[in-house]
Parts: structure tokens; sequence; C-alpha cells
């Protein structure tokens, strides 16, 4: 269900039961890890967080790190204003 190298692919998974008898697979939840960050970026207009990934991992699926070490919920909200600095932690890898 989730590529490899996505967050949500080591999350463990629970099931339940319905009172039809069919079974409901889902993933726990996933919390935040402690993520360090190892310099700052400085957010440019029109600038996309899947290129910034791919300037310092060579991999555009790996925003993913920058959302968890700057604590955010939605990606466009970490580029939505110019000229804010966002942290930028090691790959991970």
């Amino acid at each position: 269900m989730f590529f490899k190298g996505s967050r949500y692919a080591t999350v463990g998974e629970h099931k339940i039961t319905d009172s039809d008898g069919r079974e409901i697979h889902y993933k726990k939840i996933r919390f935040i890890p402690k993520t360090e960050a190892q310099m700052g970026h400085t957010v440019h207009q029109g600038e996309r967080l899947d290129h910034i990934a791919h300037r310092y991992y060579q991999d555009p699926e790996r925003f993913w790190r920058i959302c968890d070490a700057n604590l955010a919920m939605w990606p466009d909200d970490l580029v939505a204003e110019p000229g804010r600095t966002i942290r930028i932690p090691p790959s991970g890898e």
C-alpha cells in the first residue's frame, strides 16, 4: 500500500472486525520522531518542497524528512511564506 521509503512503510498495522464480520486493516498512528536539523534553507518565491528535498537528498520523495524536522503536517505550509527559514535534517538513510 505504501511505497518503500514512505514514512508509513514501517508503521505497524491493526485490524478490526465490523458488525458484518469484515476485517478492516489500518495503520497505527505515526508519531513524529525527534528529527534534528543539520542546516537551514531559506524559502524562495514559488519554491516547492519536493524540489528542496531533491536538492538536499537527490530524492524528491524524501520531503517528509523536512516536514518531520519542522513538525509540519501539511508540506505546502512550509513553503507558503518566502523568506522563511526551514530546517533541513540529514537524509535518515
